[in-house]
């Protein structure tokens, strides 16, 4: 369960995006405390301990806080005490999605290839999964993610990233799967300076060898967030409910740092 001390970093910043409703939320803490255990522990929503609460209270309100885009503005604003942009770094990974719990989203039209590319979920070498893409400031703290299928490529997402950043970088860090003329092309224009390695086949860039050797920032970065079962194996159906486990988690790290 949360503790006082870290409810008391919390609260204020739930208060400030949540839903309003006619009466104030009842036990709060509690409840968020339930949101946490089941998606840390990867577990069923009816194994929530008894002393959390009702299990499907915590998860009425964390899917309704996800389809409202609660988490993704509570990672806003603990976002407030200040982004490190000297050095921004992107990067993506591939997890495989649970095949009987993310499979199978509602219909909402469409075919089932096209639900899967809604809910950000296909199939690649890997298996059955979907590829999280973050941008992440110098000390390593998520700053926004980008969801697509398992299959896609991480650079289509790149320019949406940067373009949520608040601020210019210095540096845009990238290992070779962002190597493109016209990305690196993009960053130049928006005042920042690409430090992305070229392809084995490529000419030689200026890229200073003591800003890429800090990308292991952005490696650490996921390490942290996979300890949540949640996100190490996805569970959720939906993007986002989905984009509300990254964005919960990412808002505890930044707590923490």
């Amino acid at each position: 369960m949360l503790s006082d001390a870290q409810w008391s970093e919390l609260e204020p910043l739930v208060e400030a995006c949540r839903p309003k409703a006619k009466t104030p939320q009842q036990d709060l803490q509690r409840t968020l405390s339930a949101i946490l255990w089941r998606h840390q522990n990867g577990a069923k929503r009816r194994a929530v301990p008894e002393e959390l609460g009702p299990w499907w209270r915590a998860a009425r309100i964390f899917i309704r806080w996800s389809r409202a885009g609660v988490w993704e503005r509570l990672l806003s604003l603990v976002q407030e005490r200040g982004v490190q942009l000297g050095l921004v770094f992107l990067d993506g990974t591939n997890v495989r999605a649970h095949p009987q719990k993310a499979a199978g989203p509602a219909k909402k039209g469409g075919s089932g290839a096209e639900r899967d590319h809604r809910e950000a979920l296909g199939r690649s070498r890997g298996g059955y999964g979907y590829e999280a893409c973050v941008i992440a400031d110098g000390q390593g703290r998520a700053i926004a993610f980008q969801l697509a299928p398992g299959q896609a490529h991480e650079l289509p997402h790149a320019v949406t990233l940067l373009d949520q950043l608040l601020g210019v970088p210095k540096w845009v860090v990238g290992d070779r799967g962002y190597t493109s003329r016209a990305f690196q092309e993009h960053i130049w224009d928006m005042g920042a300076r690409p430090a992305i390695p070229p392809q084995r086949h490529e000419a030689p860039v200026a890229c200073p060898d003591c800003n890429y050797n800090n990308r292991n920032q952005v490696e650490r970065l996921w390490a942290r967030l996979k300890e949540w079962r949640a996100i190490a194996t996805r569970y959720e159906k939906t993007a986002a409910s989905f984009m509300g486990v990254l964005s919960l988690a990412a808002t505890l790290d930044w707590l923490k740092r």
